[in-house]
């Protein structure tokens, strides 16, 4: 019987971190999200709940990969070569939760070939690693921090192409590698450096809650789930199967979210005044600023769109000055988008109220 996980709408606050979670499970092209804080803050918690809650997926069954039945573009060698054959089947199941081991070698997360076999038979054997098990699952590591640079390296590589190639001796294979990527750290334990961080979509940086009220509900609701996990889901599993529906809605529309030339010089103006470096801000800008309007069901994005995803993408880009923190709040960013748009005569920020944590399905008063 499978482990009974907290719900993902019964976690307390951390809005933030919710919000970054959701876009990346609507939209894995956006490329992953870093969750920094302290112990005790529902990082791994909120990671796990998400991938509950992610609706089910068709794959080709027997596959190492599970290749995606109505995508053959993106098989993989074995799934291509039982397609001619006739022998391919279907199936249905939950998507999958990996979790990585800090002690992980590159093999490990790669996967290996089997070289002598190649030279002496000329076969192709590949021993699938963690990278192919993440396959439109999520990918989860704790303490990626304390990870080697290259196996970081590597997985913000296969998450950023959505897919794993691996070369040994001259010879190649390759399978599909999309997942959603959710790193996890306590600063207190050591940094990440700053090129790897740049390369995480997402960074949210969390803390304990000060409302008393909110410490009390985070009491609540941990003694109930731990007393009878199986009843405390049962009180959730309307809001968690609405917001599950939510996210599946938005995954079926993301790519049919429209945006504008004022939306992209409204993005453009925006990371260039506030000097951040290289352009992979102002495409991850765009990707949450989609995802977040699919999830809400709108067709096209709107300002307040582009201001919570850069609220996501832009706090571990910008140079903070000393004795300063680099986290900006969405206020601040939409003041900076009204001065921009203004500057070039695009107009006032629209003046949405749609929040990602004001959906119906995110939250419930118990």
């Amino acid at each position: 019987m499978a482990r009974a996980v907290f719900p993902f709408t019964a976690i307390v606050g951390q809005e933030r971190m919710k919000r970054a979670l959701i876009l990346n499970a609507v939209s894995p092209q956006i490329g992953g999200v870093l969750i920094r804080g302290e112990r005790g803050t529902a990082k791994s918690t909120a990671a796990r709940a998400l991938a509950a809650l992610l609706p089910e997926i068709e794959v080709i069954s027997n596959c190492h990969f599970s290749c995606n039945p109505e995508r053959p573009n993106e098989w993989c060698d074995d799934c291509r070569v039982r397609h001619v054959e006739g022998d391919l089947m279907t199936l249905t199941r939950k998507t999958s939760f990996i979790d990585l081991p800090v002690s992980a070698t590159e093999d490990r997360v790669v996967g290996t070939l089997d070289i002598e076999l190649a030279i002496q038979k000329g076969e192709k054997h590949f021993e699938p690693g963690v990278l192919a098990s993440a396959n439109r699952g999520l990918l989860y590591v704790d303490e990626v921090n304390l990870l080697d640079d290259h196996v970081v390296d590597l997985l913000l590589d296969s998450a950023a192409m959505g897919v794993n190639v691996v070369e040994r001796e001259g010879i190649s294979f390759s399978h599909p590698a999309k997942f959603i990527l959710v790193g996890t750290m306590n600063p207190e334990e050591g940094d990440i450096r700053p090129q790897l961080l740049d390369r995480f979509a997402f960074s949210v940086q969390i803390r304990g809650l000060l409302d008393p009220e909110q410490r009390m509900q985070i009491m609540e609701r941990r003694i109930n789930f731990e007393r009878d996990p199986n009843a405390f889901s049962a009180q959730w599993m309307e809001q968690e199967r609405e917001l599950s529906n939510q996210i599946a809605r938005a995954r079926e529309q993301v790519n049919r979210v429209r945006y504008s030339r004022r939306d992209l010089a409204s993005i453009a103006g925006l990371t260039a005044s506030m000097k951040v470096d290289g352009h992979r801000a102002d495409l991850v800008i765009l990707r949450g600023a989609q995802a977040h309007a699919a999830f809400m069901g709108r067709e096209n994005i709107a300002d307040r769109d582009i201001v919570l995803a850069a609220e996501l993408a832009l706090p571990h880009r910008i140079k903070a000055r000393p004795f300063q923190e680099s986290a900006i709040s969405a206020y601040e960013l939409e003041e900076q988008l009204e001065q921009v748009q203004s500057d070039w005569g695009g107009g006032e920020v629209g003046d949405e109220a749609e929040e990602l944590e004001q959906s119906p399905a995110s939250k419930k008063k118990v």
